[in-house]
């Protein structure tokens, strides 16, 4: 049975919260890669980013409805979620951008895990860590390249 260890891609480029968002981006074009790990300087794993929450800086702005009685204003609309895609579209570094929540595995889980995680969860990369030390990443082509090799 294949576990991590065996498809990971070992080279992990990985980015620090203070990271720009135009050296992401870079990052991203140069390497021909849509996530990477986000560590701290201690190098351990701390969160994820993609080349999805690089891309909600280019969106449209929705304006959350709201309704004006008197001197109130009411949302209609979670006003969070409206400064949080304010934050996401003015961002400046990685730290702005990136989710803390990130599914990993262990070298030695089995690849059908990491299947699970990338489907059930919609990601495109699983990191591989020892503790939260970042040691691999799989993306979808490394399980691709399980299914010819």
């Amino acid at each position: 049975m294949l576990k991590a260890k065996d498809i990971m891609t070992k080279e992990v480029i990985t980015v620090r919260r203070d990271t720009t968002v135009r050296d992401l981006a870079q990052l991203f074009a140069q390497h021909r890669i849509s996530t990477v790990p986000v560590v701290d300087e201690g190098g351990l794993l701390v969160g994820i980013v993609s080349e999805s929450d690089l891309i909600e800086q280019d969106k449209n702005l929705h304006i959350p409805t709201v309704v004006s009685i008197f001197d109130w204003v009411i949302y209609l609309e979670s006003d969070k979620r409206f400064e949080k895609e304010l934050q996401k579209m003015t961002a400046q570094t990685v730290g702005e951008i990136y989710a803390e929540e990130v599914f990993s595995v262990g070298p030695e889980s089995p690849v059908s895990e990491v299947a699970d995680i990338m489907t059930s969860k919609r990601i495109q990369a699983v990191p591989v860590v020892e503790g939260r030390r970042v040691v691999g990443i799989i993306g979808r082509i490394d399980m691709v390249k399980t299914m010819i090799g």
